[in-house]
C-alpha cells in the first residue's frame, strides 16, 4: 500500500504531537543545546528524508518523553538527553520514524506501531473524510475494515461515530496483535482472508488493500522496513482488487457504502472492476489532487 501506498493526507484533525507539518520554531532566545542539536540533525537527516527537521523534532521529542508541541515551546534550550543520537542513527539508516517511537497519528487518534505492520499514512484519512460526507454525524451502525493493519481505519471511524462498532479483519498476526493493544471495546479484530467466512452486513466497509506493482521501485525507509505483503499486489497491483470485487456485495447492507482506497493511476483499472460488479463509483481525492478513494454504492432496485 503505500503514502499513496496504501496510506498517507494529513488533515487538520492530526493530533501536534505527531502532525506531518513542520511547526514554526518560536524566537531564538539563545543557542540551547536541544536547539543547536535539532538544526544538526535535521542537516544530516536531509539526506535520508523529505521532511528531515520535523523527524529531528519528532525523534527528540521522543527522547525527552514529551509531545513535540511541548518541545518547540518550552524545551529548546534543555540539554539533549543521551538516547538521542542512537535514535538519530536509526533514521540515518532508513528506519521509518513510526518505528522508532512506536506510535503514529491518524486522523483523531493515535495508534502504536511497529515492524510488521504497514504504517497508517495521512492519505488514508480521505477514506474516512468520504464517509463523514456520506453518513454526517448520524454515522454507521456497523464496520468493516478489511486489511485492518493496527486498526487504522476502523478505530479512526469508531472515534468519529461514538455509537458505531465494528470489526478489524487481517491476515497477519502481527498486525492484529497492534489492533488489539490499539483496541475499542466497540471493535472486534478477527484474523482472516479478506472478507471471506463473514456472514454479517455492514453499513460502511473501509479497505486499503495492498496495490503497489512487484518490482516497484519504493523508498528505502519503506522496501526496507514494512512488510512486502502490506504493500506488493501482482504484477499490475491490481490482484487484491480482483479479490475483493465480488465480495463486496455480499457483505454491504442495503443504503451501505464501500470506501475503497487506490493508488495513484489506479482509478480507471479499479472503477472498471467495480463497476462489472454492479456498484455505482464516485471518486474523491487525496491533499494532494490524486484520486486516492472510491466511494462504492449500489443502486436500489
Amino acid at each position: 500500500m503505500g503514502e499513496g501506498l496504501g496510506g498517507g493526507g494529513v488533515s487538520g484533525k492530526t493530533p501536534p504531537f505527531i502532525d506531518v507539518h513542520p511547526t514554526p520554531t518560536p524566537p531564538h532566545q539563545g543557542e540551547g543545546l536541544v536547539r543547536r542539536v535539532l538544526a544538526d540533525g535535521a542537516a544530516r537527516l536531509a539526506a535520508v528524508s523529505d521532511t528531515p527537521r520535523l523527524d529531528a523534532e519528532l525523534l527528540m521529542a521522543h527522547a525527552l518523553g514529551i509531545e513535540r508541541e511541548t518541545l518547540l515551546l518550552r524545551r529548546l534550550d534543555d540539554s539533549v538527553p543521551a538516547s538521542f543520537a542512537a535514535l538519530l542513527d536509526r533514521r540515518l539508516a532508513h528506519e521509518p520514524v513510526a518505528y522508532i517511537t512506536g506510535r503514529r497519528a491518524f486522523w483523531t487518534i493515535a495508534l502504536e506501531v511497529g515492524p510488521g505492520v504497514l504504517i497508517p499514512r495521512p492519505d488514508s484519512e480521505a477514506l474516512i473524510e468520504a464517509a463523514v460526507v456520506r453518513f454526517g454525524k448520524a454515522g454507521p451502525r456497523r464496520i468493516l475494515d478489511l486489511g485492518t493493519g493496527p486498526g487504522t481505519l476502523l478505530l479512526a471511524a469508531l472515534d468519529q461515530w461514538p455509537e458505531a462498532s465494528g470489526l478489524g479483519v487481517d491476515g497477519s498476526p502481527a498486525a492484529l496483535a497492534y489492533a488489539r493493544r490499539n483496541g475499542d471495546a466497540r471493535a472486534e479484530f478477527r484474523l482472516g482472508d479478506w472478507g471471506e467466512a463473514i456472514a454479517e452486513r455492514f453499513d460502511l466497509i473501509l479497505c486499503n488493500p495492498p496495490y503497489v506493482e512487484a518490482g516497484a521501485d519504493l523508498p528505502p525507509d519503506v522496501a526496507r522496513y514494512e512488510p512486502d505483503a502490506a504493500l506488493y499486489a501482482g504484477p499490475d497491483g491490481l490482484d487484491c482488487y480482483r479479490l475483493l470485487a465480488p465480495q463486496f456485495r455480499a457483505l454491504l447492507a442495503p443504503g451501505g457504502i464501500v470506501c475503497l482506497e487506490i493508488g495513484a493511476g489506479q482509478e480507471s483499472a479499479v472503477s472498471a472492476l467495480m463497476a462489472a460488479e454492479g456498484f455505482t463509483i464516485e471518486s474523491r481525492m487525496d491533499l494532494k489532487g490524486i484520486a486516492r478513494c472510491l466511494v462504492l454504492s449500489v443502486d436500489p432496485e
